[in-house]
This record gives C-alpha cells, structure tokens and sequence, in this order.
C-alpha cells in the first residue's frame, strides 16, 4: 500500500515540487495550502493532486484537517512541515505582530503539523517527519530576527522528536535550503538577486527540484538510520 503523505504549504514552491516528487515515488499526497486558492486549485488540476485548505497557525483547524486528510486518504506515514512566512524588518523597526505571525506560522504551526499523527505514527511503529528550516536558520540574517529564530527552533524540533520517536520506528530530519528560485526569489530585484547569487560559490540559486529531491531520499523506507539529522542544500554558502 502507497505510504500516504501530508505537505503543508505544498501547492507551490519548494511544497508543490516535494508533492510532485514523493507522488512520483509512489505516496499519495496530501498537499495544504493557506489562502490562494486559484493556485491550488491549478496544482490539483496539473497534478492530481488533492488540496487542503488550512492555516498551519491554528491547531485546532490543523487537527481537524488532518482528520479529514485521514478519512479521505488513510493514516499519515509522512509528514512535511513546509509552510512558513516572512515579515522582515530590521529588529528596531519589527512589530510585536510581526514577531507573532511568523513564530506562529513557522514555529508552532511545526507542533501544530507534527502533534496530531505522532500518536498513530508511534502505535503504527512507523513515521517519516521532515522539517523545512533555512540556511537563515543556521546562520542568522539581517532583518530576519523572527524568521531566523523559527528557522533555528525547527532544528531543535526535529534533534528532540529523533529521540522520541526512534525506537517506535519514526525519523524526524530536517532540510535546510539555501536560496532557491522560487517565485518570490525571482521577484525581488536584478541587482538585488545578482548580489545573492554572488554569495553563493556554486554560482547559481537553487532549484525547488533539488531540495524535493533530499526530502524524497529521507523519507524513503530505507531511510530508517537517518535520524535527527540536517541536510544543508545551499550550494556551499554555509556550513553548519
């Protein structure tokens, strides 16, 4: 039987080329998205993939999503935990609701993804978790505070549900992209996005593909000894 697996934020960007990917690695896809429901409504059309409509923030429209995923599809085997914002500003100027929505978003909605299949996933003895954190997670960045601070507790999510859930058979790892040519990367300046792109010694952003494909590698089956870790794709940017 196809494991099934639920990608938040997976209509677009980086979510929709890992939805892409783990269906076409034989799972059957759950992908949620926030608002933009034109968008997902063409995902499900190229794709055939079906589309949930949820705000990660909120846990108990969360739970209940994924309640419905779970009548329409079967008990969750993968999670995805891709949905994430930025409201940038430099730390004298952010607002307090600036810092809330993001640490509500990338941050709690990870618990709020993550906390209603850890149960079944520790009595199935089986669970695949993967969490998208940044390379701003890792190193910091300049008008990210809020951002950056989500980023970085993503990874001490994943480090602490590795050792809970090892031994009932579940991995929970983390993929921290570098930047990527995404819809909202490609939008910002020539001079600005030449200048990133400068930063980066491969020479080049990053393709939403290259980073489905390391969430398809760990949470493959065979993955099982993959634990806790941290894939950087960044293009030799950083090391963490």
């Amino acid at each position: 039987m196809a494991r099934v697996a639920l990608v938040t934020g997976g209509s677009r960007g980086i979510g929709a080329a890992i939805s892409k990917a783990l269906k076409a690695q034989g799972c059957t896809v759950a992908a949620t998205y926030a608002g933009n429901d034109a968008a997902a409504a063409a995902f499900t059309d190229e794709t055939g993939i079906k589309t949930y409509k949820w705000n990660a923030a909120d846990y108990d429209a969360s739970k209940a999503g994924i309640a419905q995923v779970e009548a329409d599809l079967g008990p969750i085997d993968i999670v995805v935990a891709n949905a994430g914002i930025t409201r940038d500003a430099p730390f004298h100027k952010m607002t307090p609701e600036q810092w809330r929505e993001v640490i509500d978003t990338n941050l709690t909605g990870v618990f709020n993804t993550i906390h209603p299949v850890w149960p079944g996933m520790r009595e199935r003895k089986f669970g695949r978790i993967v969490v998208i954190s940044s390379i701003n997670g890792q190193k910091g960045q300049f008008g990210q505070v809020n951002y950056a601070a989500t980023k970085a507790g993503d990874l001490g999510i994943v480090k602490s549900l590795a050792q809970e859930g090892a031994r009932f058979g579940i991995t929970a790892n983390a993929v921290c992209p570098g930047y990527i040519a995404t819809e909202m990367v490609m939008a910002v300046p020539e001079k600005v996005r030449e200048a990133i792109i400068g930063q980066i010694p491969t020479g080049r952003l990053g393709e939403p593909e290259e980073i489905a494909r390391c969430v398809a590698f760990l949470v493959a089956d065979d993955a099982g000894f993959v634990n806790g870790s941290t894939i950087s794709a960044n293009g030799a940017q950083f090391f963490a």
